[in-house]
Parts: structure tokens; C-alpha cells; sequence
């Protein structure tokens, strides 16, 4: 420890920060008094790593066979699409290329625009139409657009998507809320951040600790 005027500066290698702060997630959930799933642990404390905000060990909700389905999907090399740009840079690639998967983000395609335009709807609802349109097994994962939840919840009800795992977390006030919900009462698996909260930086940190999981790397 080292101390700079009155503060203390814990002096932690490089390649010992994320086990360090996974240490100090771990002790402040046990001073919580917050007893995670050991299934769902990785994912929990991935989100709160990512945000700092203890609240995701209350707020994310798993269908019961999230986590095998999401493995499974991985596993055969499925495509993971997000709703934006941030999200799909979030992802990691390497890890992606270990299991055969690959990422798409249709957001800034020029169809998609036109579509939208047309249609007098957001982009990101017109890039989950795109997404209906991939062969082979599918993970969406929304970050930012409660329009794009609720426009894959249409799709599974119209039976033109159907997705291994959906990620529900998008961040703000209007529909963010009601369209989580909408996609838990499908008949679909998801993780999904329930309320307010939530972010691209978190629908790519859940994607990684999926991958993580997927490919044996521990926290």
C-alpha cells in the first residue's frame, strides 16, 4: 500500500486488476449479504465489473435454461447480433474466433436507414428484421433500443425469428422498462436486465462472460 498526501493507493500488478477487483466484488456482496447463483455468478459479476453498480446482482434475470442454451448456441458457432456499434465492439473477437461465432451490427447498413425511413421506424427495429433473415442459430443482443426488444418479440410471435438467447439491456426511460418484460413473457431464453438499467457495455459484457464460459476461462 502506498499513500499519496492522505490517500492510500493500492499497488496492484497489471495483469492482477480484474482479480483484484473480482476480489473486492466478491467481499462486497458477501458484506451485502448477496448470495449469487454459482451458475449465473460469472455473468452477475461481469456486469457489476463493467458498471460498478452492485444493483445487477438483484436486477439480471435468467429463463431457466439460459446459460445451456447460450452454450449450446455458442458451441455451433451461432451469430451474435447486437442493435449497435458499441456493443458489437465490445465483443471480443478472439474469443469469437475460438468458438466459430462472429458478431453482426446492421445499424449503419444503408438498407437499413431506407427501410427505416420508409417504414417510420428506428433502425435498430429494421436491423432485427435482418436478423430474422441469418441462417443458422442466432444470439440478439440489444444494448440501447427497447424498439429492437420489442420488434424481436413480434418476430418470435410471427415465428420469422427464433432466436437461442435473447439479451435483453437497454438503457433509459421510454419502453425500456415494459419491453424487457414483453420479452420474458415469450417463449424464448433470456438474460435480461430488468428496469431501467443497463447499456451496450453491459449487453457486450454478458456476451463475453458467455464466451467465457463457453471456451473454459475462468474470472
Amino acid at each position: 500500500m502506498e499513500r499519496i498526501g492522505m490517500l492510500k493507493i493500492e499497488n496492484v500488478l497489471p495483469n492482477d486488476i480484474e482479480r483484484r477487483s473480482m476480489q473486492i466484488i466478491d467481499e462486497e456482496l458477501s458484506a451485502l449479504g448477496i448470495a449469487l447463483d454459482p451458475a449465473q455468478a460469472p455473468v452477475i459479476k461481469r456486469c457489476i465489473h463493467t458498471s460498478a453498480d452492485f444493483d445487477y446482482a438483484r436486477n439480471l434475470a435468467f429463463s431457466p435454461h439460459a446459460l445451456e442454451a447460450a452454450n449450446e448456441a455458442l458451441k455451433a458457432g451461432c451469430t451474435i447480433v447486437t442493435d449497435t456499434k458499441m456493443a458489437y465492439s465490445g465483443i471480443s473477437k478472439p474469443t469469437l474466433a475460438k468458438l466459430g461465432c462472429q458478431a453482426a451490427c446492421f445499424i449503419a447498413d444503408e438498407d437499413v436507414a431506407l427501410r427505416a425511413k420508409e417504414s417510420g421506424c428506428t433502425r435498430s427495429t429494421i436491423c432485427m428484421d435482418k436478423a430474422a433473415e441469418i441462417d443458422g442459430d442466432v444470439i440478439i443482443a440489444i444494448g440501447n433500443a427497447p424498439t429492437a426488444l420489442i420488434r424481436v418479440a413480434e418476430l418470435i410471435d410471427e415465428g420469422t425469428l427464433k432466436p437461442k438467447l435473447v439479451i435483453g439491456a437497454p438503457v433509459g426511460f421510454v419502453n425500456v422498462e415494459v419491453s424487457k418484460e414483453i420479452i420474458m413473457e415469450r417463449d424464448v431464453d433470456y438474460i435480461v436486465a430488468r428496469g431501467r438499467k443497463g447499456g451496450s457495455n453491459i449487453a457486450a459484457c454478458i456476451v463475453n462472460a458467455l464466451l467465457y464460459i463457453a471456451t473454459g476461462r475462468s474470472l
